[in-house]
């Protein structure tokens, strides 16, 4: 299977051992935008409101894009700011483009509580609990 690992990039540090894992299962994995320069965003943040605003636009379209080409998403949402699974905005948008276009969404741990919870089950994600085994 491709799948596409999406997350906020304060869970990048994980995402090297879950790569590995489910690529010794024999699937294909796509790196969330930016996985090797983490710090692109805020260049452009830097650079003024109007580069920054491209920039990010190009990037959901991108996203879009690398959801199309994989079969399913796998959404890392771990604790972030004191947030139990966390999942911020550009992840959500990427698990509604995965939505519509028919993909699998995987969440690693549960849907956290907050304003989008039911927008997130409209979803019907595959919660995994951390179990790398369940994706399939």
């Amino acid at each position: 299977m491709k799948i596409f690992i999406i997350c906020s990039k304060a869970f990048y540090g994980k995402v090297p051992g879950i790569k590995k894992i489910l690529e010794n299962k024999g699937n294909i994995i796509t790196l969330p935008n930016c996985f090797d320069a983490p710090e692109t965003e805020d260049k452009y943040r830097k650079l003024g409101f109007e580069a920054h605003s491209k920039w990010k636009g190009e990037k959901l379209k991108h996203s879009a894009t690398v959801i199309l080409e994989n079969d399913a998403v796998l959404v890392l949402n771990f604790e972030k700011n004191g947030i139990k699974n966390y999942i911020g905005g550009a992840t959500f948008l990427e698990m509604y483009d995965a939505f519509k276009l028919g993909k699998k969404i995987y969440l690693y741990n549960d849907i956290p509580d907050g304003m989008l919870k039911d927008e997130i089950v409209g979803f019907y994600p595959v919660i995994i609990n951390g179990d790398l085994s369940k994706i399939n």
